[in-house]
């Protein structure tokens, strides 16, 4: 049985999510232009959060979206680093 944690799906896992975090970024500056219901920002943070960093930055400067937010300008790459730390300890002890 193939270990869950395997490099090939931690790989596919985080393409999945950033694509899905960077359309979040997309479809909300979308309803942002047209005044429409928004998405949560603690929703935004927790796709980043489960992994979507690179999404999340990538989205944010792509469509100028929540770039004069402190919390997300500094939030977003502090997340990512972390989570990078972590993945490098996971991997190194592993």
């Amino acid at each position: 049985m193939e270990n869950i944690f395997s490099l090939k799906n931690v790989l596919i896992y985080l393409l999945a999510i950033n694509l899905i975090t960077f359309l979040a970024m997309y479809i909300d500056k979308k309803k942002a232009k047209k005044g429409n219901w928004r998405t949560k920002e603690s929703t935004l943070f927790t796709l980043v959060l489960l992994g979507g960093g690179i999404g999340g930055i990538a989205g944010m400067y792509t469509f100028r979206h929540k770039t004069k937010k402190p919390r997300f300008v500094i939030g977003f790459p502090a997340i990512l680093i972390i989570e990078i730390i972590c993945a490098i300890i996971f991997f190194a002890i592993k």
